[in-house]
C-alpha cells in the first residue's frame, strides 16, 4: 500500500498531512505514525495530521504527536491543515472544522492563516509561573537569558515532576518590549523542544496579559522558528475571541512506500 502525503511547516513546527477523506489510513497503527514522523527512518515531523470528512463542518482534523499517540489541540497544525483544505479546494478563504477540543474557525489568505482558538475559562497564576489550557495544557514561566537557557533539561523536569504522567507543555518566556515576547517551548508527546508551538504562544500571550506584563491585547511572539501573533479579548476572569495568526507553508509532496 502506498499513499500520498504532504509536508507542511508553520514557523518551523512541522507536520505530515494526509488527505484521509476516503478513510484508508490505519488509525490504530501508532507504530506507523511514529515511523512516518521519525526524522531518520521516516519523513520527519513534530506530528501527523489527518484531514477527514465531517457531517456538518468543512472537515475534521485528527492529530497525532510524533510518538504515534493521539494528542490534544495543535494550533500550528490547525493553521497548516486549514491551508491544506484550501489547497485541496474544500474551502475558499474561510473554514469551520472540528478538532479534538471542538469546533474552530480559520481564515486563509495566501500563506497567512488566522485560527480561532477555544475560549480560555481561567488562568491559574502562581508565584513563579502561570498555568492555563489553550486546547493543550501549558506551563508559562518567565526567565532571563532565554537564548542560552537549557530548555530541554528544565522543560523535561517541569513536565514530568510537576505535572506527572499526563504532563504539560512548558514555555519559557523573555520580554522584549510591551507587546513582544520571545518564547521557547518543551512539548510533551514530542518530548523535546520544538521550533514553535501554537497553543504555547497562545498561552504565553494570555499569561503575559493576565500577570500585567503587557497592556496590549495583540501580542507578537518570537519563536526559534519564526514570528506568530495572538489577539484576544478579556471577559471576566477568562478570555474570548482568541486568534492565533501566522504563516503556514506547504514544503513538499511525497509518496509513502509502506512495508510492514
Amino acid at each position: 500500500m502506498e499513499f500520498t502525503f504532504y509536508k507542511y511547516q508553520g514557523t518551523g513546527n512541522d507536520f505530515v498531512i494526509i488527505d484521509n477523506r476516503a478513510d484508508f489510513f490505519p488509525k490504530e497503527d501508532t507504530a506507523l505514525v511514529a515511523k512516518i514522523c521519525d526524522r531518520r527512518f521516516g519523513v520527519g515531523a513534530d506530528g501527523l495530521l489527518l484531514l477527514e470528512k465531517h457531517p456538518s463542518a468543512d472537515f475534521k482534523m485528527v492529530y497525532y504527536n510524533s510518538d504515534g499517540n493521539l494528542s490534544s489541540m495543535c494550533g500550528n497544525g490547525g493553521r497548516c491543515i486549514s491551508h491544506f483544505a484550501e489547497f485541496l479546494g474544500i474551502i475558499s478563504k474561510k473554514t469551520t472544522f472540528e478538532a479534538v477540543d471542538g469546533m474552530h474557525e480559520a481564515t486563509v489568505e495566501k500563506d497567512w492563516v488566522s485560527l480561532k482558538m477555544n475560549d480560555v475559562e481561567k488562568v491559574a497564576v502562581s508565584e513563579t509561573y502561570t498555568y492555563l489550557n489553550t486546547g493543550s495544557p501549558h506551563h508559562v514561566e518567565m526567565i532571563s537569558a532565554l537564548k542560552s537557557f537549557d530548555v530541554f533539561s528544565n522543560g523535561r523536569n517541569i513536565r514530568n515532576n510537576l505535572y506527572g504522567k499526563e504532563g504539560a507543555n512548558v514555555n519559557f518566556v523573555e520580554q522584549d518590549n510591551n507587546e513582544v515576547f520571545s518564547v521557547r517551548t518543551y512539548e510533551r508527546g514530542v518530548e523535546d523542544e520544538t521550533l514553535s508551538c501554537g497553543t504555547g504562544v497562545t498561552a504565553v500571550a494570555i499569561a503575559m496579559f493576565e500577570i500585567g506584563k503587557t497592556s496590549e491585547n495583540k501580542v507578537i511572539l518570537k519563536t526559534p522558528g519564526g514570528q506568530l501573533q495572538v489577539r484576544f479579548e478579556k471577559e471576566g476572569s477568562g478570555y474570548k475571541n482568541v486568534y492565533l495568526e501566522g504563516p503556514a507553508t506547504q514544503v513538499f509532496k511525497g509518496i509513502w512506500k509502506w512495508k510492514h
